[in-house]
Order: structure tokens, then sequence, then C-alpha cells
């Protein structure tokens, strides 16, 4: 590879191209996120799209790529706001979508969220031993890529042949594009197997994912997080859910598998969610010092000031430039923060909102923070689509309803304004600024592991990840509002006479604004959320004493996300995991006799399949969510019916090869 510094990184086209970028993702995931609850991650698709696009340019080059992608990525995340967003209109306090105050939302969530991970970078990307799948997945690509593009230039010292690295790739990409087709297209394979095993008044389920892009997000995640995985959900589906299946009593006609369903969606998920949030907490704490360290590292003047320890490569945004930016998006918070007040509220006195107001933004400020190095160590471990963002969603809610409800005993004059539906309203506006925080980071230390590994430029990235927050603002409210008067969302339509079976289901917006009127109502069962963070410290605990002694770790964090997400997600990375455990253990063994070249080669060649698997699943999510967007049909190119018997079956048979095909590539000889 040539020399970063010499090469060109920040340029018109570039960023030009990335809005363009951004444009396209960020409509197909805000339409695929109301109607499914599902949203792709953007970042390696950009790499691939502007790839092929800056080709032509002779004098385009792998930084400039990484900056196209970086932008188009933070935009596409930024979409994860409809999360929270139509639940105002379900609330009946929005009959559309305006413009600016949705718009600053995301701006300035999504501003914050970049500036937070700012300090985080050095602690969690350059120090830090986190996988990052979809990051080293994107560098990857970039850096294969480029060495087809300079066929005539000799490799840079350790990597593969560029005809090999192609191939791999090539490989992974084919297998997971055609699984995708065959599955989301065609329907012919299934994408999940899922089994009952009854047990008397409860049963017991076992399910897993087909999703190749998972496998490989397992594989590169490593052993440690992916038992993690497999212990939480062990315990949920093991313990949690059959001991609350047995407390409960099915309704008329209900199966036991049903109830099992609803009682982990409604309850058990909370006890992930406690998981989640002390181990977050956890993991901030054990990363303070290291950030302020960080911080301190930081120059303090312009980008010319005072030269890192890592050279140009090690260069984060000023100190300054985030001072005045997050000034700038806090200022920017607060008025949207008091005018949403002023409209809804205008029996709210000047003062009480100012403070009301202030409130709300420090709320954001200090919970933000936490939020991007808690999602960011999450994207660092399982990666970002693997990520719950609602799980931090709730806690979000818990938090700021109960700050809310607070106010009713400190500040008896505000328990009018603060309660009911104009309570539940504002704890809604203000968790979809945090969301917005939330997802950025979670993707942001994504973009920035890519940038360390292809010598990028961090305070480039880092403001070009402002532009595609911008860019993404202006775009999300508009198509928010076309997808309303198109479709409306369930329990709220626009117009009479429109059929309510069409309309987009939002489901995580639906699920905050239950549990938003829960706690103002009080009905919210609290019992799940304590128990989930006495489980958390005794997760803690076991972690610190299996590192203290070195016999391994269990990260609290994955056994968090093994409650809390299906166990199709959670079930598929422990696989990965341990698919990538056994090539390990394997390439160890015959490293021996074939030699370190050998071994090493094989490394890679596992990095580049697991990186195609990724691809190819997310370039055929593009693909599928834009033929589902213009045709209006959930599966447009659907051979079969949806209840198609043979196609889990298929699917399973399909999957079970691929694993096949993983591990004797890898080590062959």
């Amino acid at each position: 590879m040539k020399n970063s510094i010499s090469m060109r990184e920040f340029t018109l086209r570039g960023v030009i191209l990335g809005a363009l970028i951004t444009l396209a993702f960020t409509a197909a995931n805000v339409y695929l996120g109301l109607k499914v609850g599902l949203t792709f991650a953007s970042a390696i698709p950009a790499a691939v799209i502007s790839m092929a696009l800056l080709y032509r340019f002779k004098d385009s080059n792998i930084l400039e790529n990484n900056l196209v992608q970086t932008q188009a990525s933070a935009a596409g995340t930024l979409s994860s706001v409809i999360f929270v967003l139509p639940s105002l209109l379900m609330l009946g306090l929005w009959t559309g979508f305006p413009f600016w105050q949705t718009a600053l939302i995301c701006a300035a969530g999504g501003t914050l969220g970049v500036l937070y991970t700012i300090p985080l970078r050095r602690v969690m990307v350059v120090q830090s031993d986190l996988p990052y799948p979809e990051g080293v997945a994107a560098a990857e690509v970039l850096r294969v890529g480029d060495a087809q593009r300079h066929k005539g230039e000799d490799a840079a010292a350790g990597d593969v042949p560029r005809s090999s690295g192609l191939r791999e790739l090539g490989w992974g990409t084919g297998l997971a594009a055609l699984f995708g087709f065959l599955s989301g297209g065609l329907r012919l394979l299934g994408d999940a197997f899922n089994f009952w095993i009854p047990a008397g008044s409860v049963a017991f389920r076992v399910a897993a994912g087909f999703s190749p892009a998972l496998l490989a997000a397992g594989y590169l995640m490593g052993a440690a997080a992916g038992i993690a995985v497999l212990v939480g959900l062990v315990l949920c589906w093991g313990l949690v859910v059959p001991w609350l299946t047995a407390q409960a009593t099915p309704g008329a006609g209900q199966a036991v598998s049903e109830l099992a369903s609803q009682l982990w969606s409604a309850k058990a998920r909370f006890l992930g969610a406690g998981v989640i949030g002390i181990s977050a907490l956890w993991t901030v704490g054990t990363l303070a010092g290291p950030i302020v360290q960080a911080i301190r590292k930081q120059p303090a003047r312009g980008a010319k000031g005072a030269q890192p320890e890592g050279g140009e490569t090690d260069r984060d945004m000023p100190r300054s430039w985030m001072l005045v930016i997050g000034l700038a998006a806090l200022a920017v918070l607060y008025f949207v923060v008091s005018h949403f007040l002023q409209e809804h509220m205008p029996e709210l006195g000047g003062q009480p909102r100012f403070w009301l107001s202030l409130l709300c933004v420090l709320f954001a400020a200090v919970f933000g923070f936490l939020v991007a190095a808690a999602c960011g160590y999450m994207a660092g471990l399982v990666g970002s689509s693997a990520s719950p963002i609602s799980g931090i969603g709730i806690i979000a809610t818990i938090l700021m309803a109960s700050t809310l409800l607070g106010l009713h005993v400190l500040v008896p004059a505000f328990a009018s304004f603060v309660s009911g539906q104009l309570g539940v309203a504002l704890v809604l506006f203000m968790v979809s600024v945090v969301l917005a925080m939330a997802s950025i980071s979670n993707d942001n230390l994504q973009d920035l592991k890519t940038g360390y590994l292809v010598g990028a430029t961090p305070w480039r990235q880092q403001v070009v990840l402002i532009i595609g927050c911008l860019v993404g603002a202006l775009v999300i409210p508009p198509v928010l509002d076309l997808l309303y008067n198109a479709y409306g969302f369930a329990g709220s339509l626009p117009r009479a006479g429109m059929d309510p079976n069409q309309a987009l289901a939002a489901p995580q917006a639906t699920l905050m604004l239950k549990i938003a009127s829960g706690i103002f109502e009080g009905s919210l069962d609290w019992a799940m959320l304590g128990l989930g963070v006495l489980v958390g410290l005794v997760v803690i605990v076991a972690d610190v004493s299996l590192r203290k002694s070195g016999k391994g770790a269990l990260p609290p964090l994955a056994v968090g996300l093994g409650i809390y997400l299906p166990p199709t997600i959670g079930l598929t990375l422990t696989i990965g995991a341990l698919l990538g455990f056994f090539i390990q253990r394997a390439i160890k063994a015959h490293g021996q006799r074939a030699g370190k070249a050998w071994a090493a080669a094989a490394e890679e060649r596992g990095l580049l399949l697991a990186s195609g698997l990724i691809v190819g699943e997310s370039l055929m999510g593009i693909v599928i969510a834009a033929l589902i967007g213009f045709s209006g049909k959930d599966a447009p190119l659907a051979l079969v019916g949806e209840h198609f018997a043979p196609a889990m079956w298929l699917g399973l048979a399909f999957f079970a090869g691929l694993c096949s095909f993983f591990y004797r590539r890898v080590l062959r000889k």
C-alpha cells in the first residue's frame, strides 16, 4: 500500500458521492425499519459502491474510498431514530413529522454521538482487542479492492496475494448473496429453525438463524464472547422463560409455545436489559481512566497542532473543535426541546420551561456519553448489526421517565405538566435524541476501526461522520412523511378509509410507547429489570475472577445480549464463535507441521471469507429492500407461499454446508 500521508483523502467528489449514497441508504433503512423492525449495516455496501464508482478516477485511492463509506454509513445508521419518533403520532401528539424539529433532533443527537466516540477511539479501537466484525470486514474489502486496482504494484508486506484475497472474498460474497436471494427473495430457503420441546406445562425453545453474516460475526468475535452469549441463551430459554410460563395461565386456545414467546417479549427481555444496563455502567467505569488520558492527549489547537505519538494517522479532532461543535449541538438541542414544550405545554411559564428544557438536555448529554461507550463496546464485541439499539432505548425510556416522575416530589409545580400523555410525549421525544447518539456511536467506532486498519486520518473521518449526520438528518423527515401518508402506522392512519392491514408495523416505536405509558401509569413490571441488575453483578464478578485466574473470560454485555436478542440471532453468533474456535485449534495443530507461512495464510483466508459473508448479505439486503420499496409487497419475487414446508430444512442444509465449506476452505493446503 502507498504511504497514506501522500494520498488524497478528503475530496469534494468523495463528500458528494457519500451524500448521494447516504440518500439511498437512509431511505431504504427507514422503510425497512418501519416495516419489519430491522435495519441493515450500511458501511460495507457503501465501501463496495464507492470503490465501483471511484474506480473510474485514476487518482482515487483506498483512503478516499474509506471516507465515502464512513460518511454514508453514519447517515444510514442514524435512521434508527424511527424506532421512537412514530410513537408521537401513535400518541396523537403529531399529525405528521415536522421537518425542522425532526431534522434537528437527528442532527444534534447524531453530532453529539460522533463527538462522544472521539475520546473512545484510542481506548476501544487502538488499544483494545475487541474484534469489530463489520469494521474489520470493511477494511478487508477496501484492501483487496485497492490491491486489485494496483495490479502492477507489489503487495504490501504481509498481505495475501491479490488473486487469492479476491477469490476468498468472492466466495464468501457469492454464497451469502445466494442465500439472501433464495431466502429473502424467492423464499425457497428458510432463514431459521425453531423447535419447542414440551415438558408438562412449560416448553423449552431451541432456535437458530441461518444468516451467513451472523455466522461471520460470531467467527470474528471469538470463543469467549460466543460462550457468554450461549450462557445468556441457556439462562433465558432454559430457566427464566420456562419458570415464567409455569407461573402463567395460557389464554383460551393459546399454545404453550405462544405464551412462552409472549412472556419473553414482555418480561424476560427486561431481564436482559437489566444485565446490559449494569454491564454498560461497569464498562464505562473500567474505561474511565483511559478515556480521561485519551482526552488529555488530544491536541488543543487546530488540526496542525502538536504532532500526536502515532503521527497523522493518530490525530483526532482537536479539543477546541469538539468544544465549539458540541456547544452548538447542545444549543440546537435546547432550542428544539424548548420549542417542543412551548408548542405542547403552552401553560408552562418561561422560567419553568427553561429549567425543564435544561434538565432534558443535561439528561441527554450525560446519558448520551454512557450510551456511546456502551454501544461502542457492544458493536466491537458482536458487530453493529447484532447490537441491541432497542435495548438501549428501553433503558433510556425508563431512566428519563423516572427522572420526570422524580420532579413530582422535588418540584410539585411540575406535576401537572410532566404526567399523563404530555409526560409520555416528552420522554419519547428525548429518547429519540438518545437513540440518535446510540446508533451513531454504535456505528462510528466500526468506521474508525476500518480507518485504523487502512491507515486513514481519524480527524478527517470524524469530520465526514458529522457531514453524514447532517445529510441524513435532512433526508429522514421527508421520507418518514412520505411513508406515513402512503401506508400509515399501526395505530395511526393519516386518512379515513385507509387499509389498516397495509400500515407499517413500527414495532419498536409501539414497544417504547407501551413502556413509557406503563411507567407513568404505574403498571410496568420492575421485578425483571431489578433481577437483571443482580444477574449482571454476578456475571461481572465471575468475569473478573476468570480474567484474574487466567482461565478465560465471560463478557457481561455478551451474556445480556444472549438474554435480550432473539435466539435466532444469539445461537447463530455462538455457532460462528465455535466454528472459529475449532478452526483456530486446527490451524495451531497443522501449523506446527505446515509452517508459519501456511498458518498466516489460513488466518487470512478465514478473515476474508468472513468478510465476504457480511458483504454478500448486506448487498443482497439492499437489493431486496429496494424491490420491496418499489413494489409495495413484502416478497415481490417469492415463488412459494409463506408456509412452504421444506424451506426450513433446505435452509438448514445450506447453512450446514456453508459451515463445512468455511472450515475446509480455511484449512486447505
